[in-house]
C-alpha cells in the first residue's frame, strides 16, 4: 500500500534540501518537576489481583485510667485499622516506521522480522538532513513523558483505564470533604483530607507569606514530611511581589549590567518553590476553562506517590513485523498506580487578588 499523505508530508519535512542539518529543534517541551519528583521516589510492588492496598488508622481505643488497691480495671480490644486500595493500570505508547521511510532516510533494514538491525547507505551523511527514525523515537520519548506527566496530574476522569493522578487526591475546598479516596470516605473522616486554603494578594500586605507559614505547622502536625512545592506562574508572581514589597534594596553605584532577580523563594525548610509549567495549562478542578496558574501544591512524597509493578517500569517491546506489511513497530508499557497512605500532610493553596 502506498505511503499515506501524512507519512509523505513527514518525509518531505525531514528531507528538504535547505533544511537545517540537525535533529529537529523542539519548540514546546516544558519542564516536568512533578513527574521527575514522583518518578525519582517511586516504589515497587510485586503484582497481585489488581489493587495496591495499605493499612491506615484514624482512631485509637486504648486509654489510661487511674486505679487504687483492688479497684476493678477494664481492657480494650482495638480494631481501628482500615485498608485503602488503589487499582493499578496498564499504560502503552507505540510508534510505527515503514521500511520505505528508512530507505528515504538512507537506511536499509537487514533484519526485517523486527527491524532490529539497520545499515547506513554509502554517502548517507551527504544526503540525510534529519534522522527520520531518531525523530520518531524522540517523539515517542517526549510524547510518553508529556502524557505521563498529564496523567499523574489529572484526576483520572479523562480515561477510566488511566491512573487517577494528583488532582484526585489533593482537592480544593469545594470537593475536599466529598466522595472517597482509596475506598475511604473523605466526608466522615476529616483526617483523610488534604489541607487547602485561598490567600488574598493585597499590595503591601503579606497574606500569602503569613498563610503559608501557618500551613507548614499544620502539614507537619500529624507526622507529615512535606518536601515538594510546585506552583503556577500567577501564584509565584504574587508571592514575589509580597517578598519584594517587604524587602530591603540598596544602591551601590551604577553598573552596565544589573541583576533584577530576587532569588528562588524557599519555605521554612521544605525547600524551594518550583515552577511547574503544567499548571499554566491544566484546567482547574471540575472546570471547563481557565488554568491553575494561581495554584501551589505542597506535597509529602513519602505519603503520596507512584507505585510501579516490578519489571514493568517503561518496559520496551519490539513486536515482530506482520508478514504482509513492511512496517516496524516499537512500544513501551508501564504498569502502576498513584497511592496515598496520608493526605493531611499535603496541601493545595490558591491565590486571588483583593477586590478593590
Amino acid at each position: 500500500m502506498p505511503s499515506t499523505f501524512s507519512q509523505l508530508d513527514h518525509i518531505v519535512a525531514s528531507a528538504l534540501d535547505f533544511h537545517v542539518k540537525s535533529d529537529a529543534f523542539a519548540q514546546t517541551i516544558q519542564d516536568k518537576p512533578l513527574l521527575n519528583a514522583l518518578t525519582r521516589k517511586q516504589k515497587s510492588f510485586p503484582g497481585g489481583k489488581g489493587e495496591i492496598t495499605m493499612p491506615v488508622v484514624f482512631d485509637y481505643t486504648t486509654s489510661i485510667v487511674g486505679y487504687e488497691g483492688d479497684d476493678q480495671v477494664s481492657y480494650q480490644n482495638p480494631q481501628n485499622t482500615k485498608r485503602v486500595s488503589y487499582p493499578w493500570k496498564e499504560i502503552h505508547a507505540g510508534i510505527t516506521v515503514t521500511l520505505t521511510e528508512l530507505k528515504i532516510d538512507g537506511l536499509s533494514v537487514t533484519d526485517s522480522l523486527a527491524g532490529e538491525s539497520t545499515s547506513k547507505h554509502s554517502g548517507r551523511d551527504q544526503t540525510v538532513l534529519t534522522n527520520i527514525l531518531k525523530a520518531k523515537l524522540d517523539d515517542m520519548s517526549e510524547g510518553w513523558a508529556r502524557s505521563m506527566n498529564e496523567m499523574l496530574w489529572k484526576d483520572g476522569s479523562q480515561d477510566a483505564k488511566q491512573v487517577a493522578g494528583l488532582m484526585s487526591f489533593i482537592r480544593p475546598s469545594a470537593t475536599n470533604n466529598t466522595g472517597t479516596t482509596g475506598g475511604i470516605s473523605r466526608a466522615t473522616n476529616a483526617a483523610w483530607r488534604n489541607r487547602t486554603d485561598t490567600f488574598t494578594y493585597e499590595a503591601g500586605a503579606t497574606n500569602i507569606i503569613d498563610g503559608l507559614r501557618k500551613e507548614v505547622r499544620q502539614l507537619k502536625r500529624y507526622g507529615g514530611k512535606p518536601n515538594l512545592i510546585v506552583a503556577g506562574s500567577a501564584f509565584l508572581e504574587r508571592l514575589e511581589k509580597e517578598i519584594t514589597s517587604k524587602g530591603l534594596f540598596t544602591q551601590s553605584g551604577f553598573s552596565k549590567s544589573t541583576d533584577i532577580s530576587i532569588g528562588v523563594p524557599q519555605l521554612l525548610g521544605l525547600g524551594e518553590f518550583v515552577y511547574d509549567p503544567t499548571l499554566d495549562d491544566l484546567l482547574p478542578h471540575g472546570e471547563e476553562e481557565g488554568n491553575q496558574s494561581n495554584a501551589c501544591y505542597i506535597l509529602d512524597t513519602e505519603a503520596l506517590g507512584v507505585w510501579v509493578m516490578e519489571g514493568e517500569d517503561k518496559k520496551v517491546h519490539n513486536p515482530a513485523r506482520p508478514e504482509d506489511k513492511y512496517v516496524i513497530y516499537k512500544a513501551m508499557t508501564w504498569t502502576g498506580a498513584m497511592a496515598a497512605k496520608k493526605l493531611n500532610s499535603s496541601g493545595l493553596y490558591l491565590v486571588e487578588d483583593a477586590v478593590v
